[in-house]
């Protein structure tokens, strides 16, 4: 498969044809993050993406699953987007799922009729990084939209009938007073979204970000992974979600926890705080295993 610099994907997108639709991310000014600082944003031509369709049936000859990269591929036009997607799903006659990160601002920028025909064409799921609810540390990460806007985001990719799936940043805040209310504030906004899905992840600063720079100044501090295991009993604590599924399974975290909201919340908190108590690094993944 042709594919320029990194590619990334959700781990619930492992067993994925990877399409590469866009290049690179259309903000990209995220404090924390690195993923596409190699790249400028750029939508790739559809001649290029059917040349790679045909390339993956020659090579896979049918698969199930696609996901399209890169950063914010909704960011697309539509048109081209549905094109895209019929020539998926005539290609791989077994194709049942395609998944799409998308952006808050290209979500918005979206009619309604818009994102309906992308469900109805087939998209199947939308990755969608909310990161945080508290408005000001939105605006100190530099997310690019307020907390209304994202709620409004999160709200549309519901209401098109498209499964939404959303990550947050435990530990975003510091070791600072204020992760109390980055956790509150974003269980208030996970709760106003109500996504089909939380991904929780915690925060490892990568080079070559200003988060990165600001650690190295000094005025940056990581939270030690029991204070990250308390912000995360704090966050299910205020989840009122309903029908959601909530996951902190992925690779940057200490404790992989999995259960369907609100059934499992109170055994997931009773476990959070069991591990807390026993304050013993044994039961936590070890740093050399944590990775993004």
């Amino acid at each position: 498969m042709r594919y320029e610099g990194n590619i990334f994907r959700p781990p619930s997108e492992a067993n994925s044809y990877i399409l590469q639709v866009t290049i690179g991310c259309t903000h990209n000014r995220c404090t924390f993050c690195a993923m596409y600082k190699d790249k400028k944003f750029r939508v790739r031509s559809l001649d290029e993406i059917k040349t790679d369709i045909r390339m993956a049936k020659l090579y896979y000859g049918d698969v199930e699953k696609v996901f399209l990269a890169d950063g914010d591929a909704l960011a697309m036009d539509t048109d081209q987007l549905l094109e895209v997607l019929e020539t998926l799903y005539k290609t791989f006659p077994s194709l049942r799922h395609v998944g799409i990160y998308a952006g808050p601002d290209s979500i918005i920028s979206k009619e309604m009729s818009e994102l309906t025909a992308l469900k109805a064409a087939g998209l199947s799921i939308a990755y969608l990084g909310v990161e945080t609810g508290d408005p000001e540390l939105l605006k100190e990460i530099r997310k690019g939209v307020t907390y209304e806007e994202m709620v409004e985001a999160g709200q549309r990719i519901r209401r098109a009938g498209i499964k939404l799936s959303v990550t947050v940043l435990l530990g975003l805040a510091g070791r600072s007073p204020r992760a109390v209310d980055h956790e509150i504030n974003t269980a208030k906004i996970l709760n106003e979204i109500n996504p089909d899905y939380i991904g929780a992840l915690t925060l490892m600063v990568v080079p070559n970000t200003e988060l990165f720079r600001k650690q190295q100044r000094g005025e940056f501090e990581v939270p030690g992974p029991f204070e990250i295991l308390e912000e995360m009993y704090i966050l299910i604590k205020h989840l009122e979600c309903q029908g959601t599924e909530f996951r902190s399974n992925h690779a940057s975290n200490y404790l992989p926890i999995k259960g369907r909201l609100p059934d499992d919340k109170e055994k997931m908190l009773a476990l959070i705080k069991e591990i807390i108590e026993k304050n013993d690094r044994r039961y936590l993944r070890p740093d050399y295993l944590r990775a993004l």
